[in-house]
């Protein structure tokens, strides 16, 4: 495998789309009892902020699910918190033990999972699964993408198209930082792409991720011409007045929009900065799996 030349995020991202408008992911049918938990790491803690947000819930992670199965004890006791829902794309690491201890817990377990043959999924209780395309490591776009559309319903093709007509890059060139505001009732997205800054830049590159609301509460105390302020809509007040990207979003979008889009902009800024990732990737691969207490590396390419 040439590393080199793994597809970039904004490659990857149309690739998704390209395979939603061809293959649309399932209606979100999926029925919740009382409280329930709502579990995940990561990409898959966010989505299930997304996809639930309409609902009450009790949002967990592989930090504090345990403590919270203790605090709410009396609640589970009471049926009142009767479900766990865990969101994992492979249905493997985190969501294994996380299964396993709802359980003991006298919860009923629902996977939300792109690996109906994973490990998680041979033992929760029931199983719904999402397709997705092969993509690099920590890329995570079908996976999680299918799962807000099956929410949103949007229309793919004309996400495709919108975003299709975003080129940017000869204005990110000019900058060494950049930050996106997003508008408050899509706040769940900005933890998506705080975890992208940090697999694809590390600390080299600076990219942050507000609502318009957190933007206010002294996040632009040092603006700078280094930056790029980039925003989803109008921008009144964030960053330098000569170094904003306001983007004219069209009539009636929802999230699944801002996840595309922002994830294609953030590919655009990977295509021109130096390879971190495609240099640091295959080490990862082999040293990420031993804080799981696993050996096997993870594969570069998830099919």
């Amino acid at each position: 495998m040439n590393i080199k030349k793994l597809p970039s995020l904004t490659q990857s991202t149309l690739a998704a789309l390209d395979f939603f408008n061809q293959t649309p992911p399932p209606s979100f049918n999926i029925k919740t009892v009382g409280l329930p938990f709502i579990v995940g790491s990561g990409n898959a803690f966010n989505t299930g902020k997304i996809i639930f947000a309409d609902r009450p819930m009790i949002m967990a992670n592989e930090s504090n699910f345990k403590d919270k199965l203790k605090s709410y004890k009396k609640l589970i006791r009471q049926k009142t918190i009767s479900q766990a829902i865990i969101i994992s794309a492979s249905g493997e690491k985190d969501a294994v033990w996380e299964i396993k201890a709802a359980k003991e817990n006298g919860l009923k377990t629902i996977l939300l999972t792109c690996n109906q043959k994973s490990s998680a999924a041979l033992i929760a209780d029931k199983v719904i699964a999402y397709q997705k395309i092969s993509e690099p490591q920590t890329y995570n776009i079908s996976t999680y993408l299918g799962m807000i559309l099956s929410k949103t319903k949007e229309d793919v093709k004309s996400i495709e198209n919108f975003v299709k007509s975003k080129n940017f890059r000869n204005k990110l060139k000019q900058y060494q930082a950049y930050s996106f505001i997003v508008p408050d009732k899509f706040a769940n997205i900005t933890p998506l792409l705080d975890i992208k800054k940090h697999e694809l830049f590390g600390p080299h590159v600076s990219i942050r991720s507000f609502s318009e609301g957190e933007a206010r509460h002294a996040k632009f105390v040092m603006p700078t011409k280094k930056e790029l302020v980039i925003s989803f809509g109008k921008n009144k007040y964030f960053g330098l007045k000569d170094h904003r990207l306001e983007i004219k979003m069209p009539r009636n979008y929802d999230i699944a929009l801002i996840f595309a889009l922002s994830y294609f902009i953030i590919g655009q800024i990977q295509e021109i900065k130096p390879a971190y990732y495609q240099e640091n990737i295959a080490r990862y691969c082999q040293e990420g799996p031993l804080a799981y207490g696993q050996k096997k590396p993870f594969s570069i390419i998830v099919e």
